[in-house]
């Protein structure tokens, strides 16, 4: 006779604040594909300030620094971005459809998508639960969801 298995249930999600975690990683996604790269510079005049503390034989290099950052930070970025969009691409039809009309630049309002981007058309309540779809599935890959 077959023993039954004890799958463990998972813990209830706080809706909202794993909503604002995930809008704020898709805002950022949306920052960072807009927003060029500044590239930093370092300062040619001297700048004297006072010292009140005593050494602490740590030598620092700015230009090195500012090397490293011009470097890191892009690439830190593209990750991000592709990351992202590595998660969008495993989504279902409907809420991937949904999530890169979210993304986009130039961004719509949602009865906009529910009543015009989807063909046919869907309602808001029918919306509003691929959009928590999307984004409980974008959480766990991302691995900011929120317990209640």
């Amino acid at each position: 006779m077959l023993q039954p298995v004890n799958i463990p249930k998972l813990r209830e999600l706080d809706r909202k604040r794993t909503k604002a975690a995930v809008e704020d990683a898709l805002e950022k996604y949306r920052f960072f594909k807009t927003v060029t790269f500044e590239i930093r510079e370092t300062a040619v005049t001297a700048s004297y300030t006072e010292r009140l503390h005593g050494r602490t034989n740590e030598t620092s290099d700015k230009t090195a620094d500012v090397a490293v950052y011009n470097v890191d930070e892009p690439e830190r970025r593209k990750q991000y971005c592709e990351r992202i969009e590595r998660i969008i691409e495993r989504l279902p039809h409907r809420e991937k459809l949904l999530i890169q009309e979210m993304v986009k630049p130039d961004r719509v309002y949602n009865y906009v998508v529910y009543n015009q981007i989807f063909d046919p058309p869907i309602s808001e309540y029918t919306f509003y639960k691929l959009k928590w779809e999307a984004f409980k599935m974008i959480a766990f890959s991302l691995n900011i969801q929120v317990y209640l």
